[in-house]
């Protein structure tokens, strides 16, 4: 039996900057939680959502000696320790009684599986992430995406910024037209609620069959292609690991209907983007919305950025002032399940680490 167990409390080492405020809430909410909280010991925001910090922070040989006292006593980590995986490591390997690890990204198994833990690390220590917190607004961005697409934007701006008054024509529409959204996890299935209340057909593509509001027909992966030619949009919300890596192809865009619109609110590695640039030069994709990149930041050489059938966001659309207290309430939830011996959210798949 556990410390953690015999006491019925948590100690828990705040990883990551966040509001005094915040930390406040945590313990409002699951008051079994004893906080290791010395912020001055953490590396300070350069702006929201700022997770791994100021680069140039250093410690004091004091102030580092106190930093690896505290993890060595926690019983969790809220956050990885330096947002480092090689700090993760030596973290872990100084902490028997480490029971959870919750990381502030939503793929954080992309941390845990760089740590290089053991077979019987990664069987001890449970491992969670904050997905999902950023569903709704990554839901939205996808939707701007496939409206924006519709409507066809990039005429609009040229337009105007040609101060020209052009004929009118008849404007596409969403209802009744078809989306598909490859990946039903929180954003896929948050998009699929938005997309399908404004009248659109949502397809869904999921390595298991599932019934999602909103979704009229899944289909595996493998069939991904057979679908594809009846889409008037596809949506990407997958996660970024090795089975997903260039899952969206030249056999892909090749198999989608001429114009049709893409967005990407997934990871970047999931497209080909070489294949993707050549689709919207060909017309093949009409209109591109994206988050993410293969590389980030997207290289100024980069023909994405002067194409006008492309809106670029820097990774940016699932922020919003709410993240910090969204994660916080995903994590005193888990901690609450985590005291009461109940499965927690959002543990991390350590086979394939998402």
């Amino acid at each position: 039996m556990s410390a953690t167990e015999r006491s019925g409390r948590l100690r828990v080492f705040i990883a990551n900057r966040i509001d005094e405020a915040l930390c406040a809430v945590m313990t409002e909410l699951e008051p079994r939680i004893d906080l290791l909280w010395e912020p001055d010991l953490l590396r300070p925001r350069r702006r929201m959502g700022d997770h791994h910090g100021d680069p140039d922070f250093t410690r004091s040989p004091a102030q580092q000696s106190r930093f690896e006292t505290l993890v060595s006593r926690a019983d969790v980590f809220f956050g990885v320790p330096d947002e480092s995986a090689s700090v993760l490591r030596r973290a872990v390997d100084s902490n028997p009684s480490l029971r959870w690890v919750h990381t502030m990204a939503a793929g954080g198994g992309s941390q845990i599986k760089a740590a290089g833990l053991s077979p019987v690390q990664l069987e001890s220590i449970v491992f969670t992430t904050s997905a999902g917190v950023h569903a709704d607004q990554l839901a939205e961005f996808a939707l701007l995406g496939v409206l924006a697409g519709a409507k066809d934007l990039p005429r609009l701006l040229s337009a105007k910024a040609r101060r020209e008054w052009e004929p009118r024509w008849p404007m596409g529409a969403v209802r009744g037209r078809t989306a598909i959204v490859v990946g039903l996890g929180n954003i896929g299935r948050m998009f699929a609620r938005k997309a399908s209340a404004l009248g659109m057909r949502v397809v869904g593509v999921h390595r298991s069959a599932t019934e999602v509001p909103g979704v009229t027909t899944v289909v595996p992966p493998a069939k991904l292609r057979d679908v594809l030619p009846g889409a008037d949009a596809v949506v990407v919300a997958l996660p970024g690991t090795d089975a997903t890596f260039h899952s969206i192809g030249r056999a892909e865009f090749a198999a989608m209907r001429d114009g049709a619109t893409f967005v990407n609110v997934g990871r970047g590695a999931v497209v080909d983007e070489s294949a993707l640039v050549e689709a919207l030069e060909e017309g093949r994709i009409g209109f591109a919305a994206l988050d993410v990149f293969e590389t980030e930041p997207l290289s100024s050489k980069s023909a994405l950025w002067s194409m006008t059938n492309v809106i670029l966001s820097p990774h940016t659309a699932a922020l919003d002032p709410q993240e910090d207290r969204r994660i916080v309430e995903l994590f005193a939830g888990n901690a609450t399940r985590l005291l009461d011996g109940d499965p927690l959210v959002n543990r991390v798949n350590t086979v394939d680490f998402y």
